[in-house]
């Protein structure tokens, strides 16, 4: 839900643009982006970098639709727009916060979210989207380079109905569709070492974290599995404000549960 949140000033734009003046379509873009900015704050929600740089995308777009003319926003709107997005998802891969993981994380235990394989399909996903933004941006710069006079207003030239709507949409489509798939197939393989942590009191016997580690494990393998090869780290953390209880490093590997 998050991301389809962080998602809304983008399809709320796609969705006006050609069918509203450019004026409409950008200001109620940039009012929902700056809302969703200042309820994500408010709530501490994920998704910063992408709630910025969606305000600051459709701000220069707000002022572009009034210090320019018609045929210039018809012809370049829309590639401005992709390439807004680009460039968000793409600065946020590079500078170590991939959106998709801002998100994904929201309500996600620690033990999940600082996992490799949680960190992984996030970063893969990020990249899958980051590559479909920049062929939405590369597909919808073709008519205005390659024909002087294209608007996305055209629906009976190919070159522009298809490069300023059918390609780009196709390419989120598929990058929705990845989303979807993904994460499903990435699963770790049995035997692959797994960390994760516990918690446990501060004053706990090795047995009983032994225990406690197993059972913690044993949660997390889902049906049909069980947790082997259970060891407990050699130095627990504190909790913050609770120094009688703290939370335990511990690895585990998966099999086939035995009947």
């Amino acid at each position: 839900m998050g991301i389809l949140v962080g998602f809304a000033p983008w399809i709320v734009y796609w969705v006006l643009v050609g069918n509203v003046p450019f004026e409409t379509a950008v200001l109620v873009a940039l009012g929902i982006a700056v809302a969703g900015l200042a309820v994500g704050r408010v709530k501490k929600a994920p998704g910063l970098t992408f709630e910025i740089g969606a305000v600051a995308t459709f701000s220069v777009l707000a002022v572009l639709t009034f210090v320019t003319d018609q045929a210039f926003m018809e012809r370049w709107m829309q590639p401005l727009s992709n390439a807004g997005i680009f460039l968000i998802a793409l600065v946020g891969a590079l500078i170590g916060k991939p959106f998709v993981r801002e998100f994904a994380a929201a309500g996600r235990p620690d033990e999940v979210t600082k996992s490799e394989l949680f960190k992984k399909i996030t970063s893969l996903l990020t990249w899958i989207w980051v590559a479909a933004f920049a062929g939405m941006t590369v597909s919808s710069a073709i008519p205005p380079i390659v024909q002087g006079d294209a608007t996305i207003l055209d629906t009976k030239t190919p070159l522009s109905f298809v490069c300023y709507w059918v390609i780009p949409f196709a390419f989120m489509g598929l990058a929705a569709l990845a989303s979807r798939i993904l994460p499903d197939r990435m699963t770790p393989g049995d035997d692959v070492v797994r960390e994760t942590s516990f918690v446990a009191y501060s004053e706990a016997a090795i047995d009983e974290l032994y225990y406690l580690a197993q059972e913690h494990a044993n949660r997390e393998v889902g049906a049909g599995k069980e947790a082997y090869d259970v060891k407990v780290g050699g130095m627990g953390m504190a909790l913050t404000g609770d120094d009688s209880r703290k939370s335990w490093p511990s690895t585990y590997r998966v099999r086939d549960r035995r009947h």
